[in-house]
């Protein structure tokens, strides 16, 4: 099938052949509580033949959302606890996120914001809100980096996209942009030269963080989106997340991240699933995931190799998975360090 259209309801799953007309019911229970979009790019990368498809695992709903764990919660890495303004989350001293969308192109199935992205979500900051979000970001000198995330900040207009840069701009101590998107895989043809040239500001250096999770994403096309931004300039870094049935596997891990490095983007976070409700069955152990990255280290060049990142839940920062900072205390329980030096339970009480 050649997809032409979003795919943004369990109806156009049905007639698009990637879902069972007797699993209808159960489904419309889980897209009522959890978006659901595929742009056609996806859609055409689905194997209709593979059952365990692991583009089709990302992006597909599953009648096992509906599941939720004791110990998973609504905000699982604590964006609420840090957020002093609407659209602003300050929880390092010297960066803060400006979520100024929380619309995605495509919603995963794992998303650790799937209770606040989407048409049923938080929505976009209106002109008064991004205002304040500005402001707020200019009180503090603290501030060197604003990095756009939510929702997927590249589905913004270019002229939305523009004023966000030209208010950042005008803030003399914020020196990084970065952007957390995964428009160029999913949608390569919006990357363009007026979106490319709405992302530049004067005094800013901009970053672009890709979230790709299998080396299937990085298509042709994919690859000549993020040769368009590394070639006009900005810099890529990747973001990936650890997700049983898709990338469990340090074969499949490594072709992503020697992908990665061939398309000039470097690789950065690798993260461990969030507690993010319904979402169990992408979850592997901590253990688990540690054999499978030290599984990477004799395989692939150093250049590949990304830090495996715990966000520790209720708010208190990200913990790169080694021994230093975790250990077991049994039953499948851990102890993690936070940056401060702060001890925390995983998986936390709940």
């Amino acid at each position: 099938m050649n997809a032409v259209k979003p795919l943004k309801s369990v109806d156009d799953l049905v007639q698009a052949g990637l879902v069972l007309p007797g699993d209808r019911a159960m489904l419309d229970e889980v897209a009522a509580r959890y978006a659901i979009a595929l742009t056609p790019a996806v859609t055409r990368l689905i194997d209709r033949a593979d059952p365990d498809d692991p583009i089709a695992r990302q992006f597909v709903p599953d009648a096992a959302e509906l599941a939720v764990a004791p110990e998973e919660r609504a905000d699982p890495i604590g964006d609420h606890v840090h957020s002093p303004v609407e659209g602003i989350v300050h929880r390092y001293p010297d960066r803060v996120l400006l979520k100024a969308v929380h619309i995605c192109p495509v919603y995963c199935r794992f998303c650790f914001r799937r209770e606040m992205v989407g048409p049923q979500g938080l929505g976009t900051l209106d002109a008064a809100a991004m205002q304040k979000a500005f402001d707020y970001i200019a009180g503090h000198q603290e501030i060197w980096e604003v990095i756009l995330t939510g929702g997927d900040p590249l589905v913004l207009s270019v002229r939305r996209l523009r004023d966000i840069m030209e208010a950042l701009a005008a803030i003399a101590h914020v020196k990084i942009v970065r952007f957390h998107t995964r428009v160029p895989v999913v949608d390569p043809e919006k990357i363009d030269a007026a979106l490319i040239a709405a992302l530049k500001a004067s005094g800013k250096t901009v970053y672009v963080a890709l979230h790709a999770n299998h080396p299937r994403e990085l298509t042709n096309e994919a690859r000549a989106a993020c040769a368009r931004l590394v070639d006009a300039g900005i810099a890529m870094i990747s973001q990936s997340v650890l997700l049983k049935g898709v990338n469990d596997d340090p074969d499949v891990l490594a072709e992503l991240m020697k992908a990665f490095v061939e398309i000039r983007v470097k690789p950065y976070y690798l993260h461990h699933p969030d507690l993010a409700p319904g979402t169990g069955h992408f979850r592997l152990s901590i253990d688990e995931g540690q054999r499978i990255v030290a599984a990477l280290r004799g395989r692939i060049s150093g250049l590949c190799q990304p830090a495996y990142i715990l966000d520790i839940p209720g708010g208190h920062g990200k913990a790169v998975i080694s021994e230093s900072v975790i250990r077991a205390t049994g039953d499948g329980c851990y102890s993690v360090s936070d940056h401060r030096g702060g001890e925390h339970s995983y998986p936390p009480a709940s």
